[in-house]
């Protein structure tokens, strides 16, 4: 059913550029220099999962967006990622699930999830935010030539183990994933470590374009 879900807002959102219906987070997001990449390339495919209901929270916590936005210098890394996938396997593709977050989305995601388990896997705002909210992480996953998502072994924002990428062997051997759920992970991270993005422990779908000290830094904190 997620996968069918997933397909459909994919296939939607390729009739939006060509709409002119921007939004006002939309509007927000590129005044302040942001770029919307999956205009840069549209062999990139978008399911905004927040802009929807369809997500771990249940409910939408992202209005008036359309695109999936990065400040440049990490659009530039996954518009590389995209090139080496593509020399890869010519019939894939980057599938964008999140993008640059606002620090007012993430005072809403994060009041949902407190208290609960599920705040090791939320950047608690009153710490700074994650890298999210300077446009230099995103949440990627690869399509095949439908636009069907590969196996990954969880779904997207599945918060537990089965999610981590520093036990995938144990994981395997245990047959909490499959071989071909191993092997699509292995090269998603493979293509996006070759751009310049680095992982991290709890999320297979998750890359940073930067350290958040390089960040806070070097980047805007968005509104």
């Amino acid at each position: 059913m997620k996968k069918t879900f997933c397909l459909f807002v994919v296939l939607f959102s390729l009739l939006l550029p060509g709409s002119g219906r921007a939004g006002d987070l939309d509007r927000y997001l590129s005044s302040i220099g942001l770029v919307d990449v999956a205009k840069m390339d549209t062999s990139l495919r978008v399911c905004l999962r927040y802009a929807t209901s369809d997500n771990v929270m249940g409910k939408v916590v992202y209005t008036g967006i359309t695109g999936a936005w990065l400040h440049p210098d990490a659009a530039a890394r996954l518009l590389k990622a995209q090139c080496l996938l593509k020399a890869k396997h010519p019939g894939y593709t980057l599938l964008i699930y999140d993008a640059a977050r606002p620090m007012s989305v993430q005072r809403t995601m994060w009041n949902i999830v407190r208290g609960t388990p599920k705040t090791n896997y939320v950047s608690n705002p009153a710490k700074g935010g994650g890298l999210h909210n300077y446009g230099m992480a995103v949440d990627v996953t690869i399509a095949d030539d439908s636009g069907i998502p590969l196996p990954m072994g969880t779904a997207f924002d599945y918060f537990g183990e089965e999610a981590h990428t520093d036990q995938e062997n144990l994981l395997l051997q245990s047959n909490r994933i499959t071989r071909e759920d191993f092997h699509n992970r292995r090269l998603l991270r493979e293509v996006m470590r070759q751009a310049g993005f680095r992982t991290i422990r709890y999320e297979w779908w998750h890359f940073n374009a930067c350290s958040r000290e390089e960040a806070r830094q070097n980047y805007r904190l968005i509104d």
